[in-house]
Formats: C-alpha cells, sequence, structure tokens
C-alpha cells in the first residue's frame, strides 16, 4: 500500500505527476505489463511519439536560438571593426589598424589588402607600406578568386587556402588554413582591389557560411578607400 502522507501529497498536487515525463513513463510501462502481452496500448504508443517529436522540436528551438546569438555576436564584431576602421587621420595609421584592432576584434591571424597597379611593387613609397600592402598586375585579383576556373565571381568568397596563396601570404603561408576574399570596387576608372582574411583554423572560412556581414564590411571598406585613393 502507499503511504497515506504520499497519497495526500499526490491527491493534493496531481499536476506534479503529469509534469514528470519519467514518472509518467514509468506509469504507463506498468500498466501495460498490467494488462498482458496479449493487449497493445495505443495510448502508450502515441505518447513515446508524442515525446519524440517533442524532443525533435526542442533540439530544433535550441539550434534556432543558437544561430540568432552568433549571427547577433558577429554582428556586433563586425560593427566594432567598422567603427575602428573609420577612426585613423592618415593611412599609414589606417593599414595599422587594420592589421591591428580590425584583424584582432574578427579574430583573423593574417590581413591583406590586395591593390592591381601597372606601379612597380619594389618602388619606395609602397614598400613604406608594410606587408599588409600586396601590390599586384592587372588581373590578380579575378584569377587567384577563380583559382583558374570559369566560374562567375561573388563578391565574397570563403574558402580553405589554395597552394597559390604562397606569394599573398609570405612567411605566413605555411599556417593559413581558410580564407576570406573580399573583392573591392574602388570607381570608375580605378583598378579592382581585394581585401583577404587568412586564419588558422581550416573551418573558420567555409562555403556554407553566410557573407552577408563579410559583404557589408567590404562595401564600408571599399567606400573608406576611396577617400584615400582621391
Amino acid at each position: 500500500m502507499i503511504e497515506p502522507d504520499l497519497r495526500d501529497r499526490i491527491l493534493a498536487e496531481p499536476e506534479t505527476i503529469l509534469e514528470d515525463r519519467d514518472l509518467m513513463n514509468a506509469l504507463v510501462a506498468a500498466n501495460e505489463r498490467a494488462m498482458g502481452a496479449n493487449i497493445v496500448d495505443l495510448r502508450g504508443i502515441a505518447m513515446q511519439r508524442l515525446e519524440t517529436r517533442l524532443d525533435r522540436l526542442e533540439d530544433t528551438h535550441r539550434g534556432v536560438i543558437a544561430a540568432a546569438y552568433e549571427n547577433l555576436a558577429g554582428t556586433n564584431q563586425v560593427h566594432r571593426a567598422i567603427l575602428q576602421l573609420l577612426d585613423p587621420l592618415d593611412f599609414q595609421e589606417f593599414l595599422r589598424v587594420l592589421t591591428g584592432d580590425v584583424a584582432a576584434t574578427l579574430r583573423v591571424d593574417c590581413v591583406r589588402l590586395v591593390l592591381e597597379s601597372v606601379q612597380d611593387a619594389e618602388d619606395p613609397a609602397l614598400r613604406r607600406l608594410g606587408d599588409v600592402l600586396y601590390v599586384a598586375e592587372p588581373g590578380f585579383v579575378a584569377n587567384y578568386v577563380a583559382a583558374g576556373r570559369n566560374v562567375p565571381l561573388r563578391p565574397v568568397t570563403l574558402r580553405q587556402v589554395m597552394p597559390e596563396s604562397d606569394a599573398l601570404y609570405g612567411d605566413r603561408a605555411g599556417y593559413i588554413r581558410s580564407e576570406a576574399l573580399l573583392r573591392l570596387d574602388f570607381g570608375k576608372g580605378r583598378l579592382p582591389g581585394m581585401l583577404v582574411f587568412g586564419a588558422e583554423d581550416p573551418h573558420q572560412f567555409k562555403q556554407t557560411h553566410g557573407t552577408d556581414l563579410l559583404a557589408f564590411f567590404a562595401g564600408v571598406f571599399e567606400r573608406t578607400m576611396r577617400r584615400w585613393l582621391s
């Protein structure tokens, strides 16, 4: 017999049993055993299926919430990086902030600014700007993004690093495993450019990731660069 005190508590608050999934499963199982092997309780089967659907819904709910938080964190990162990008008052400081504060905020291990130009890359004025600036011959950006394939060029390309990237990354090439390529349009009459983010994590930039935030960052960056180029 059930203890009188426990019985009184159950009768006083029966909803506590209904809200306890493990307890309800035990009661349903006990009821099925009491009915015998020749009787199938459809209510128990229905309850199991409903529990399975509930578990799937809870997993989906948790996944949606996690994705929302991740997207919000990414948006805040990009916004902070853009504010840092707008602070410098001269071009050399702009490049320093790009490789320092902005790279740290976006959590990337290497930044390269590629400018197509007919000017000699060994020009002393260009060398003073540091390793962040990579001066390439016209057509380099399209060839690098396409990787030798005849494919349409997207504004932002995420991928694992190709073997041809040694020249671009220099002594960091052996560590970079994934990259984000942001094509830049500097306006009519100017050759295109590209902003490259390199990461040691091979999964940081994958083709399945969204590119909206990086596309927005690229839009702000190329407008800022137009000011310096003019």
